[in-house]
């Protein structure tokens, strides 16, 4: 203890021992020491010196580290010790903070010494998977330092300890369970630790999904006060971003599982927005861009269209429209807000629908389109303010033919209205101020409104503009070529590389596929010329970009040329392509456009995201444009006019099969309707005819039961003929009704006879237990008189038995009568035959019949009294089967209280006996002592003499 002490406390006498070699003690100490006390001390010293001695002590002590947490898992203190040790030397957060001032070569030193360390810790799996098992304990001296140590090494080497985590049974559940911690701290840095492990990994990703993440996250962000919460909110969300981000499984599961309606509330605001912290600003920052995550334009059309009608069903939308027009909120919250909007409504024709009916709350209510495009064309509004209004309007005319026509409209005589401010009318001004920036959005903005949509491109062309006093207006498409190619004042704004640039790819939006506007465009007879000189033109490298997009014009004005205007045919262009320009510089020219930096930047996602203004020249909907024309265009300047000729003798002959097609389909529709029409018809003749059968059918069976009718009357017709015959058929059918009458009888008779054979047995039982128990009553002389009761009961039964057995003796009689009736009344049957007079057998017959009918009805009658004798007997049965289980318990009874007397007078004739056997050896005692002691014999004959004497006394 006294090396512990020269660490720890006061200097010793002596020279003292460097680092290095305190470190190395402390080591061995760890290593050999026996007692658990002086290895928590040496791990205590290394902790202290780990800050300090980093290099050192992650050498020399890292592995005796890692075997005191394998050995000593009883211990939680050197656990702790031992876990903020390795914590300190892998972790680079202190080094960061002490290396501020330093420079760049000591922080790249300190970042590597943590890389170092943490594949030293990592080279083994295990230890991993120890950590993993340490966090299960409770103790906060161990889970916590555990989750920082385990956090260190994901930010130093997170995909190697990813895997190690993702093979690990349980790994990513036991990490999960940090959330469920009531102690804030662990559960905090759980988050963080999370945050680690999710990112870049869709596996682990989905795992930590599937284990109720989403869930317990929500569940902490509204415990913790949503946007107005602290930093955990914002760990919590960055924790969803993580999980949600070019996730298609977890995205899918968090919007089956509802959760998109639990977002909703966090996006309440009130009508005071003034003071908003900076916290608060972060959190609704990343919620929003937790919504933008769930509808990306990145992200499959059939999920994202599903996010987006949940969206609008839950009122999410309407929740941010409400923070759109609302006042004194934050600049950046306002501009993310625009940007969630535009790409929650971006291809979903009802959510757009919903958007243009938006109204800013102001004096007149305005539109919220218009209002947003007021802050577009404002010079004084910030940049990425202006960009995001722009995605907003894009997004809202993405695959909106009604949107877009609506904004066109807007732009046409017959539409525009003087008093009040339209879009059309603030993109005009737009596309013309002296703002370049203002223009290229205008004419990228108004390009859109016409991407793809034949029918407005026409439209636009009506558009008349009024350029000043007393000169005539002009059209749109002639006022946008003439700010590129005439006027000083209108030349001196269009020099500007990014106007110049956003009216060409306006232009050329327009014309493409339209050759209409293409005619109207060549009408011009200065425009080709104007295009040919900015081509043929060696200028600088800021101007190439504005030569390809000339060269592009051009080229869709070759392609999509009808040959309607005679100066400008497509042979006539290219002719004066080849002389002016030359083919190959004409396609080096065009290819400018793809190779240009900015280019490829604004290829890659719809959103219009640019460092400064200056940059702010490409479209991503135009890109799509370059990409789609620029093969096709070079084909077409490349092509002599004798492939021009065959090209245009192959598109008239397909042109000839397509209409050709296109009648044969015509016909086959007609035929395929009259098919339809054929096929419901035979159905319903089909119907008709199962009418007609099933009519027909039975109209059969009403024939047959009239020929059955019939036979039956012709029959009758034949009795009637023969009368004799007829005679002994009614005898017969009388004595046949007759003898299923009797046979009936007998089958009740029957079943009243095996009735009676079981009452007989069920008595013969109760006489025979009645017997037992009036035996064993007569033994005990209790209960006498119930049995006396019962044995009434019993003979009151035999008798009631034995009138019923008469009864049944007396209709076997009867019946034995009916049948000999019978058969002496069918014999009597067949003699009358020869007789003289058939009325008066028959009525003999009849009489018979009568009597035997009356006596078929009293036996009926007395087989039902029978019956409910029966049942009185069978009642009385019931009685007397719980009489006897009343006997029987009484008997049980009173044969307990004789046994228990019985053995009450064997205990008192054991303690007699004792007693006894006790005064005997007593008297005995007192004869060995020379007592005298009476015996039992002389005591009674005293007592004896006694009382004649009292006797004698009481006689005197």
């Amino acid at each position: 203890m006294n090396f512990f002490r020269g660490v720890m406390g006061g200097q010793a006498a002596g020279p003292q021992p460097s680092g290095a070699e305190t470190i190395q003690k402390l080591c061995d100490r760890v290593a050999s020491s026996t007692l658990l006390e002086d290895r928590r001390d040496a791990v205590r010293a290394l902790k202290s010196l780990s800050k300090k001695y980093r290099m050192e002590v992650g050498t020399q002590a890292m592995d005796h580290l890692i075997n005191i947490l394998q050995t000593d898992r009883s211990d939680s203190e050197i656990l702790g010790y031992a876990l903020d040790t390795l914590y300190n030397i892998i972790c680079n957060d202190e080094e960061e903070e002490q290396d501020e001032s330093e420079d760049e070569a000591a922080q790249k030193q300190a970042d590597d010494l943590g890389a170092q360390f943490t594949d030293q810790f990592i080279q083994d799996p295990e230890h991993v998977t120890l950590l993993l098992t340490l966090l299960e304990e409770f103790d906060f001296h161990v889970r916590w330092p555990g989750v920082k140590l385990l956090t260190a090494l994901l930010k130093n080497q997170g995909p190697q300890v990813q895997g190690i985590i993702l093979v690990s049974p349980m790994g990513v559940s036991r990490l999960m369970d940090l959330l469920a911690d009531s102690r804030e701290v662990i559960r905090n840095d759980g988050l963080l630790l999370l945050q680690q492990l999710t990112k870049s990994n869709a596996a682990i990703q989905k795992i930590v999904a599937f284990e109720n993440a989403f869930e317990r996250l929500l569940d902490i962000i509204t415990e913790e006060g949503s946007s107005d919460g602290g930093i955990v909110v914002e760990d919590c969300l960055l924790l969803l971003l993580n999980l949600l981000k070019n996730n298609s499984s977890n995205q899918n599961f968090f919007k089956e599982g509802s959760y998109i309606q639990r977002m909703k509330p966090w996006f309440e605001v009130g009508d005071d927005n003034s003071g908003w912290s900076a916290q608060k600003v972060t959190n609704l920052h990343l919620m929003l861009q937790l919504v933008r995550v769930m509808v990306s334009p990145v992200n499959s059309p059939g999920a994202t269209a599903s996010c987006q009608k949940s969206m609008y069903q839950c009122g999410l939308l309407q929740q941010l429209c409400t923070i759109l027009m609302a006042t004194g909120v934050p600049a950046d919250i306002l501009t993310e807000t625009i940007n969630t909007v535009s790409e929650v409504i971006r291809g979903s024709q009802v959510n757009q629908d919903y958007f243009a009916s938006v109204n800013a709350p102001s004096n007149p209510p305005r539109p919220a389109i218009v209002v947003l495009l007021m802050s577009m064309v404002n010079e004084r509004q910030p940049f990425v303010l202006r960009c995001a209004v722009l995605y907003c309007f894009q997004c809202f005319l993405y695959k909106n033919q009604k949107g877009q026509g609506e904004i066109v409209a807007t732009l046409l005589p017959s539409t525009i209205d003087a008093n009040s401010i339209s879009a059309g009318q603030l993109l005009c001004g737009g596309l013309f101020s002296a703002d370049s920036l203002s223009n290229w959005c205008a004419a990228v903005a108004l390009a859109h409104a016409l991407q793809d949509n034949l029918t407005q491109k026409e439209q636009l062309l009506r558009v008349q503009l009024a350029t000043s006093l007393g000169k005539p207006p002009v059209s749109l498409l002639q006022q946008c070529t003439n700010i590129l190619s005439q006027g000083d004042k209108i030349v001196r704004r269009g020099s500007k590389v990014q106007t110049r640039v956003g009216l060409l790819m306006l232009l050329c939006t327009w014309i493409s596929n339209c050759p209409i506007a293409v005619t109207h465009f060549l009408h011009n007879q200065e425009n080709v010329p104007f295009l040919t000189a900015q081509i043929s033109e060696n200028l600088g490298e800021d101007e190439r970009l504005v030569q390809g997009l000339c060269a592009l014009l051009l080229g869709i004005c070759i392609y999509y040329n009808d040959n309607s205007l005679e100066n400008y045919t497509k042979e006539k262009l290219k002719q004066l392509i080849e002389k002016r320009i030359g083919k190959e510089n004409f396609v080096e020219k065009l290819g400018f456009i793809t190779k240009h930096e900015l280019y490829s930047r604004a290829a890659q996602k719809p959103q219009p995201v640019f460092p400064s203004p200056e940059q702010m020249l490409f479209d991503h909907e135009f890109t799509k444009l370059v990409k789609e024309l620029e093969g096709v265009i070079t084909k077409a300047v490349h092509k002599s006019s004798e492939e021009e000729k065959k090209e245009e003798e192959v598109k008239k002959t397909l042109e000839q099969h397509d209409n050709i097609v296109t009648q044969y389909k015509e016909l086959i529709r007609e035929q395929d309707a009259q098919i339809q029409e054929l096929k419901e018809q035979v159905a319903s003749m089909t119907t008709q005819n199962e009418q007609m059968q099933n009519t027909v059918t039975q109209q059969l069976s009403q024939i047959q039961q009239h020929k059955d009718q019939y036979n039956i009357l012709k029959l009758k017709l034949g009795k009637d003929n023969q009368s004799q015959s007829n005679s002994q058929g009614e005898s017969s059918q009388v004595n046949g009704l007759q003898t299923e009458e009797l046979t009936q009888l007998r089958e009740e008779v029957e079943e009243l006879r095996k009735q009676h054979s079981l009452l007989q047995t069920q008595l013969s039982d109760k006489d025979a237990l009645i017997n037992t128990l009036r035996s064993e009553k007569a033994e005990g002389s209790a209960a006498g008189s119930d049995n006396t009761e019962l044995l009434k009961e019993l003979e009151a039964l035999r008798s009631q038995v034995q009138s019923q057995s008469a009864e049944i003796t007396q209709m076997k009689t009867e019946r034995q009568e009916l049948l000999r009736r019978a058969e002496a009344g069918s014999s009597d049957a067949v003699s009358s035959s020869d007789g003289s007079s058939d009325a008066a057998k028959i009525a003999e017959v009849e009489s018979r019949l009568a009597a035997q009918t009356t006596e078929t009805e009293k036996l009926k009658e007395e087989a039902k009294s029978l019956s409910q004798s029966r049942a009185e007997l069978e009642q009385q049965l019931a009685s007397a089967n719980s009489t006897v289980a009343i006997l029987q318990t009484e008997k049980t009874k009173l044969q307990t209280e004789v046994q228990e007397s019985k053995k009450e007078q064997d205990d008192l004739l054991m303690l007699l006996a004792d007693q006894d056997q006790k005064i005997h050896s007593l008297k005995q005692r007192l004869k060995d002592l020379g007592e005298t002691v009476d015996d039992e014999d002389d005591l009674d004959a005293r007592d004896q003499t006694d009382d004649d004497y009292e006797e004698d006394e009481d006689e005197d």
